[in-house]
């Protein structure tokens, strides 16, 4: 495995070391942050971060305000830790464009393993072709998305959301279906977290979103 770097962001040293301690030993580097604020710094510093995992209440600046900033200028994957369980806290999360949620306690084996999950997702082999259906077209390799010619911006997971809905254009998706490829694990929180995220995909791809067909008591189809 190549040395991939993520950033761990938390206000308690004993969590960054538990943390660090396990991604270390599957191979990865590690950089240390102690609050919201120097984690921006941080990141913003260096180039090489492929993923960071960040704590939700912290000085400075907390969890939800730092991926904020950096969602301002990159798509990077964004794991948040949190002692809540609140659905509410979870959406708010999703609506920033956090990856994935994981609530405290956890074990850092399967930390470990959404690490894994999600760096592979944002890792697409450049000899995948470009997916183009309906005037939208998706470069995987330079992670880009174009309607009828002009470049949108989306979220990581919008851009994952897409990828889905274009492989299976045609089929009938429940949320559940959905949530557990797009995600990469089975989610028992609330599945409207899906409809959040279809409701900026659509709003983003301008009349293409009416591609998006809902299917009332069950989830989505792709259909052009």
């Amino acid at each position: 495995m190549d040395s991939l770097k993520i950033l761990v962001v938390d206000d308690e040293s004993r969590m960054r070391k538990l943390v660090k301690d396990f991604l270390v030993k599957s191979g990865y580097t590690v950089l240390e942050a102690a609050d919201g604020e120097e984690a921006v710094d941080k990141f913003v510093a260096d180039k090489e971060i492929s993923l960071i995992i960040m704590d939700v209440m912290m000085p400075k600046l907390d969890g939800y305000e730092a991926a904020s900033e950096i969602r301002k200028i990159s798509d990077i994957p964004i794991i948040m830790l949190t002692a809540k369980s609140d659905e509410r806290d979870e959406l708010k999360g999703f609506e920033i464009g956090v990856d994935e949620y994981i609530t405290k306690p956890f074990s850092p084996k399967i930390l470990v393993a959404r690490v894994g999950a999600v760096l592979k997702r944002s890792n697409v082999s450049s000899d995948e072709q470009n997916l183009s259906v309906g005037g939208i077209n998706m470069d995987i390799a330079a992670h880009q998305v174009s309607v009828d010619g002009e470049l949108i911006e989306l979220s990581y997971k919008e851009f994952e959301l897409l990828n889905y809905f274009l492989v299976n254009q045609g089929v009938a998706l429940s949320r559940e279906k959905i949530l557990n490829n797009v995600w990469n694990y089975d989610y028992f929180g609330d599945a409207r977290t899906i409809d959040t995220h279809v409701k900026k995909l659509r709003s983003k791809l301008g009349a293409k979103g009416e591609y998006i067909k809902t299917i009332w008591g069950m989830g989505y189809k792709f259909e052009v």
